[in-house]
C-alpha cells in the first residue's frame, strides 16, 4: 500500500507505534488479508504518559489435528508439531511471523503478544499415533514457533507432547532458543537412551546487547550455551544452529558461536541465512534502522547481494542458503569451522523401529470409537 502523504489512507496526524520494552517488532500493521487498515493517529492531547506493559494474551486453539505435514525439499522431515501459534520470544527476523496474518492478526506485535496454544495437543497426538494409518518417523518441533517460549513454563503443552512421544517410542527432533528445554531433561535423556531424541539450540549471537533487542524474550546467549552443556552432560545428542546469519550484523560471530557450542558439548551444527518473506522485510528494515542505524544500509545491501538484488528469494534450494559471493563465503566459513572443530562427524539416525502403540492408547482408541458410535444413536 502506498505511503504517499497525499494518500487519504495515511492522514497527516498518523503517528508511529510507540516502542514497547521487551518486544521485538516496532509496529503492528494489519494483516495483509484485511480489507481495512489500522492507523495510529494523534488525538490532539499532548500528554506523554508512560505506556503500560504490552501484555501477552492467550487463546485456546481448537485445532482437531496436531501433526502438520510438509513436502518441502529444503526441510529434512515430513511431519512436525507446533504447540503454539505466535511466539513470545519476539525475534524480529522470525520467518513464521507472516502466518499470523492467516488468523486476521498482525505479523508485527500481534505475533509476539497474541499467542494461541493447543491444550488438547497430547490427547490429539495419542489418537494420531494410535491410528492404524500412522507410519512412524521423526517428529520435528520448533520448526515454526518455539516449543519452549515463556508461556510453556506454566502451560506445559510441549512437555505433555514429549511424554506421549516417549510412551510410543516415536523419535523427536527439537530446535529451541530457550534454556527451558533443560526442564525436560528427565524425558529427553530417557528417550536419548533409546535413540529417540536430538536437540538443537539456536544461537544467533553471543552479544547479549544485540540479542536483547533482536530476540528480546529468548534466553540470553550464555544460557543457550549452558543448555547445550546440560543436555550433553545428560547424554542427549545436541547441536547448534547458527541461524540466521545476517551479513554485516552477526555473521562475523559464526566461528565464535560454533567454538562455544563445541566446547559445551555440541557435536552437530547447521546454519541458514536471513530470510525475509512477505511482511518480515518491512518489520526487519524498520527494526534495523531504529536499532543499528549506522549499518542499516550496508546490511540491506549485503542481503540483496545474496538474493539476486532483492531482499528475498522464495525458490527452493536458495531460500535457506542464498546465492552469490557473500552466501558462498558464509557457507565456506561454516564448513571450515566445522572441520576444525570436529562438528558433524556423527550423524544421529534416530530409531523408528522401536515404535509401538502402548496398550493404554489402544484401549482409549477402542473406547473413543465405541462412544462415537453410541452418540450416533441420539
Amino acid at each position: 500500500m502506498s505511503k504517499n502523504p497525499d494518500d487519504p489512507l495515511y492522514p497527516d496526524d498518523q503517528i508511529p507505534e510507540p516502542q514497547h520494552n521487551g518486544r521485538g517488532a516496532l509496529s503492528n500493521a494489519s494483516s495483509r488479508f484485511d480489507d481495512e487498515r489500522k492507523i495510529r493517529t494523534n488525538d490532539g492531547w499532548d500528554i506523554e504518559d508512560e505506556l503500560p506493559p504490552l501484555r501477552t494474551t492467550l487463546t485456546r486453539d481448537a485445532t482437531r489435528t496436531i501433526l502438520a505435514r510438509n513436502t518441502s525439499p529444503d526441510i529434512p522431515f515430513d511431519r512436525s508439531i507446533n504447540p503454539y501459534r505466535g511466539c513470545e520470544h519476539g525475534c524480529i527476523y522470525c520467518f513464521a511471523r507472516p502466518t499470523h496474518a492467516y488468523l486476521g492478526l498482525s505479523p508485527g506485535l500481534d505475533f509476539e503478544t497474541k499467542i494461541l496454544f493447543k491444550p488438547e495437543a497430547a490427547k490429539l497426538l495419542v489418537a494420531e499415533l494410535a491410528s492404524p494409518k500412522y507410519r512412524p518417523d521423526v517428529v520435528a518441533m520448533g520448526t515454526n514457533t518455539d516449543p519452549y517460549q515463556p508461556v510453556e513454563r506454566d502451560l506445559k503443552v510441549t512437555r505433555s507432547i514429549l511424554q506421549v512421544l516417549s510412551d510410543f517410542n516415536n523419535p523427536v527432533g527439537i530446535v529451541t532458543k530457550n534454556h527451558m528445554v533443560t526442564r525436560d531433561i528427565d524425558i529427553l535423556a530417557d528417550m536419548a537412551k533409546r535413540n529417540l531424541a536430538e536437540i538443537f539450540l539456536s544461537v544467533t549471537t553471543l552479544d547479549k546487547d544485540l540479542a536483547r533487542t533482536m530476540e528480546p524474550r529468548a534466553s540470553a546467549p550464555h544460557r543457550r550455551i549452558d543448555a547445550i552443556k546440560r543436555l550433553a552432560d545428560a547424554g542427549v545428542p545436541v547441536g547448534v544452529m547458527t541461524a540466521p546469519m545476517i551479513p554485516g550484523l552477526n555473521d562475523h560471530e559464526m566461528e565464535a558461536i560454533l567454538e562455544a557450542a563445541a566446547a559445551a558439548g555440541a557435536t552437530r551444527a547447521g546454519f541458514t541465512v536471513l530470510r525475509l518473506p512477505l511482511e518480515i522485510k518491512e518489520l526487519f528494515e524498520e527494526w534495523l534502522r531504529a536499532n543499528r542505524p549506522d549499518r542499516a544500509e550496508r546490511v540491506l545491501s549485503l542481503v540483496r547481494q545474496m538474493r539476486g538484488g532483492a531482499l528475498y528469494q522464495a525458490e527452493f534450494g536458495t531460500r535457506m542458503k542464498g546465492e552469490g559471493p557473500i552466501a558462498q563465503l558464509i557457507a565456506a566459513r561454516f564448513s571450515a569451522a566445522n572441520k576444525r572443530l570436529g562438528l558433524n562427524k556423527i550423524r544421529y539416525r534416530l530409531d523408528t523401529m522401536r515404535f509401538a502403540v502402548p496398550e493404554s492408547a489402544r484401549t482409549a482408541l477402542v473406547d473413543a470409537k465405541r462412544d462415537a458410535r453410541q452418540m450416533k444413536l441420539f
